[in-house]
Order: structure tokens, then sequence, then C-alpha cells
């Protein structure tokens, strides 16, 4: 196994429109497997990369990451040791790399620790997401820019009692239980989406229900998740956004594209 931390990242610093570079690689799938756990949380992340023809030709392939612990990489199956990859700074470059290939990598996070609230934190024993604008790279190894758009599928296996609730992008499309006390939820999403809108939580959240029928006829599930002692005072909220999807048909004409709309507000 492999043992490698990814540096802190460096100061803030300004990027300026001129220095935009077209990405290398674009990233067609995510696939993420997520163990959350009460110390480290386990991170396997599946991609499936095809070289840009708009780009280098022959650049190697970089991913952003910080704060992130490697103890395995994959290249289409083959495990690569530590000759065939460098972890410089915050990035992760694997020089040799065809054209359209998959990369698996296995990392160990801390978000019990993780004070920046970016990327994947816990708080108030909630495991949460804050993503924009370069959260996800605390996650997972990836090229963490706007203009690389995935189709993100995404499973949580978390403590049942302490985390009833499993959230993520896109619609659930199957849930289950473990024989050590756990549970499982699925989630994908159709519809392909920057690495700074990936969401995630985990906790022990109160919820109300109701639902919007498009103007297609489509019903959706709305949900809005809160702490328990704050459910009754969500059914504002919940009008508010039955009224917002309601303009979006009649102003532009956007349809909803998913069975479910989850709101996640909680006190921190």
């Amino acid at each position: 196994m492999l043992d490698q931390s990814a540096a802190p990242s460096a100061a803030n610093k300004t990027i300026f429109l001129k220095d935009y570079r077209t990405p290398n690689f674009l990233v067609d799938t995510v696939a993420l497997d997520f163990e959350l756990g009460e110390t480290v949380t386990s991170v396997i992340s599946k991609l499936t990369l095809r070289r840009n023809a708009d780009g280098e030709t022959h650049a190697p392939l970089v991913l952003d990451g910080e704060q992130l612990e490697l103890t395995c990489l994959e290249l289409d199956g083959k495990q690569l040791d530590e000759t065939e990859y460098q972890l410089v700074g915050d990035q992760l470059i694997v020089a040799e790399v065809p054209d359209k290939f998959e990369l698996v990598s296995t990392v160990l996070i801390k978000p019990q620790e993780n004070t920046q609230l970016s990327g994947l934190y816990k708080s108030s024993g909630n495991f949460c997401t804050q993503c924009e604008a370069e959260g996800f790279r605390r996650i997972t190894f990836f090229p963490d820019r706007p203009d690389v758009l995935s189709i993100f599928s995404v499973r949580i296996v978390a403590d049942h009692k302490l985390y009833p609730v499993l959230l993520s992008n896109g619609n659930p499309t199957e849930k289950g239980e473990m024989d050590d006390g756990r549970h499982w939820a699925q989630w994908e999403d159709p519809w392909p989406k920057p690495s700074y809108l990936f969401a995630l939580v985990a906790g022990d959240l109160g919820q109300i229900e109701d639902s919007f029928v498009t103007m297609g006829g489509k019903e959706i599930i709305l949900r809005i998740y809160t702490e328990h002692h704050n459910v009754e005072k969500c059914d504002h909220a919940m009008r508010s956004l039955r009224k917002s999807m309601q303009w979006d048909e009649e102003v532009y004409g956007r349809e909803y594209d998913l069975d479910v709309y989850n709101i996640v507000a909680v006190d921190d």
C-alpha cells in the first residue's frame, strides 16, 4: 500500500482570465464510494477520462488534491507504484497515460479535523460538504475546475443509528442494510456537473415533504431536511420553493429535470 499525503494548500492567490488554459483531460463519469467513519473516512474514486482534443497533445495527467492520504492508485486495472506517479504540492501527476483510460484512487480523509469547512467536514454530528469554489479537491484527486463536467454516481456507507439520512446529488436509486449496523445509499445524477456542485450530507435529521407537478406533468418530490428541533420552522421555506419552481417555468420555461429536490438547512 502507498502512504503519501498531499501537502496543505498555499495561500489564496489571484486568478486572472488571461491565464486560462483549456483542460488537457476531460472526465466523462465519476463513481465515488464513501465509507464515513468516526476518525477517518475512505473515498474510492473511479474516473473515466479522455484526452481533450483541444488541449496539449502529450500533456501528463494532473489532478488537484489537498490533505489527502493516497493509499492506492490504479490505471486501467493496474496498480501503479511510486515510480509511476508524483505527488507534488497539491497535485497528483501521472506522466504516461493513454488517450482514454480509467483511474481508480483510494484516499483517506479526516472530516472531523477539517476546520476550513471546505470539502467534506463534520459539524454538530453531521457530515456536510462545501465544494464551491475549490473544495472538491479536499475529497479526492480530480481536475477541480468548473469547465470539466462529469456524470456523478455516489455510494455512501455509514452507521445507521448515527446517520440515518444519506444524501447526495441526483436521484436515489438503491439503499440497503449491512450486517455490522451500517447502511448504504446509492445516488445517480444523469446530468453532467462541475465538481464544485458536488454535495453529500449524512446525519440524524428531520424533514418535511411536499410535491410539485411540473408543466410537463411530472411529479417532483420536495424535501427539506433540518435538525429535529427546527422541522416546524420549514413550512415557509417549502412554500417558497414551490413558488420559485413555478416562477422558473412561467418566466424561463425551465422544468426541473430530476425526480427529487432536496434542501438541507442546518444551524451551522
